[in-house]
């Protein structure tokens, strides 16, 4: 499965599962296997560069199973080939979000005004709390 120019995954690294879909489909569902179950075993595959793989197992870890296989599925069409071709642009999607590192944060410092407006906001509070207590 070509993902984009120069990244490849072979196709014996993906296994595909079929079952009933819940979708639309009307009568047709309870009789046909529509939704697509794609599972790559991404941990150990060579497939991608190691920073690349590290990013993308980081993004979609609610996605993993305990085998280390990336489990995307697909039930929105009401035939196979369309579920089955709604998993592979997922996961092409989650390759390239991988491919892009992630810009480094700029640390900026906090302009006087709004450090003013904090310290004003903080002595009103401190004010409205003070106005809440018992005098003796």
């Amino acid at each position: 499965m070509d993902v984009r120019e120069g990244i490849t995954i072979p196709d014996e690294e993906l296994t595909w599962t079929f079952a009933r879909s819940g979708g639309p489909g009307g009568q047709n569902v309870n009789k046909v296997a529509s939704k697509a179950q794609l599972r790559w075993k991404a941990v150990g595959s060579s497939a991608l560069p190691e920073p690349v793989m590290a990013r993308l197992l980081a993004q979609q870890r609610n996605r993993l199973t305990l085998d280390g296989e990336l489990l995307i599925t697909s039930q929105i069409h009401r035939d196979q080939d369309r579920n089955r071709q709604a998993c592979v642009d997922k996961l092409a999607e989650m390759v390239e979000a991988a491919l892009r590192p992630p810009t480094p944060r700029r640390r900026t410092k906090p302009t006087r005004a709004s450090k003013e407006r904090r310290l004003e906001s903080k002595k009103r509070r401190s004010e409205v709390k003070e106005g809440r207590r018992s005098v003796d």
